[in-house]
């Protein structure tokens, strides 16, 4: 009898693993791979100068705050600021909570109206402030009170700073100082000096507040301004200006309402 064609020997499977002859074998274990030398003196060197750094930040004595410069003041003296700033020197500049000494100085200090602290590596501390400036003063007895240009009443002093007028408060039992305040008045006050032009707040003298809408100027030269309340202050400060030019000789300015201005010598 014939044996299998060659066709029949090409298709036939094997019996399976135990056939003679043929062996199935896995895949061999993968090694671990080590990193490379070069990677490897990279990961070691970052992990030293890390280390390093910081030491250098908050262990050793190079970058420590040794000193405290203070710009930007007028009336405050540096030695005030730094005394209110209360920076911890020997501390490392790293450490430093530079939010913490800004609300220190504007607490301790209300003349302060603005303040930044920054780092000056490698020892120093920069606080840079912005003091308020006052538009008007109240009195308090022989003494007078400061007041900014948002209302703050920042500071009493025993002389008064010149060109600052008078911001007189005599809404005691109004109906307006129940209703609105005297802060808010005096806040309004403050608004209205703010935006007089700078030859005219230099002839001011005083402004009286009677009440939220009646508002008055005293000028140089027995000159008086009727106000009327703060709003629209930018309106009339420009319709004051144009009325005092036209009648240089008047002595009494109405722009309560500033679409219809008047001037009269009497």
């Amino acid at each position: 009898m014939a044996g299998p064609t060659t066709a029949e020997r090409g298709t036939r499977k094997p019996n399976g693993p135990s056939s003679p002859g043929r062996v199935r074998r896995g895949p061999a274990p993968r090694r671990p791979r080590l990193p490379a030398p070069r990677l490897l003196l990279s990961l070691v060197a970052a992990v030293v100068l890390g280390g390093g750094g910081l030491w250098v930040l908050y262990g050793s004595s190079w970058v420590r705050a040794e000193r405290v410069e203070v710009s930007g003041t007028r009336v405050l003296t540096p030695r005030e600021v730094e005394a209110a700033a209360g920076v911890p020197l020997g501390t490392p500049l790293v450490s430093l909570d530079l939010d913490v000494i800004e609300g220190r100085l504007r607490d301790r200090l209300a003349r302060i109206d603005s303040v930044e602290v920054e780092r000056s590596w490698p020892h120093g501390v920069e606080i840079r402030v912005v003091e308020r400036k006052p538009v008007l003063l109240m009195r308090k007895g022989a003494r007078f009170v400061e007041v900014d240009a948002e209302g703050v009443r920042f500071a009493t002093v025993d002389k008064a700073p010149r060109a600052v007028p008078i911001v007189e408060l005599t809404v005691h039992q109004s109906p307006s100082s129940r209703r609105f305040g005297g802060q808010r008045l005096l806040k309004g006050a403050a608004l209205v000096v703010s935006q007089l032009p700078d030859r005219i707040v230099k002839d001011l003298r005083s402004v009286q507040v009677i009440s939220y809408d009646s508002l008055t100027l005293k000028l140089t030269r027995n000159r008086e301004v009727m106000w009327g309340s703060s709003e629209d202050g930018e309106v009339k400060a420009r319709t004051l200006a144009a009325l005092m030019k036209a009648a240089p000789r008047a002595r009494h300015f109405d722009v309560s309402a500033p679409t219809a201005p008047a001037a009269s010598a009497s």
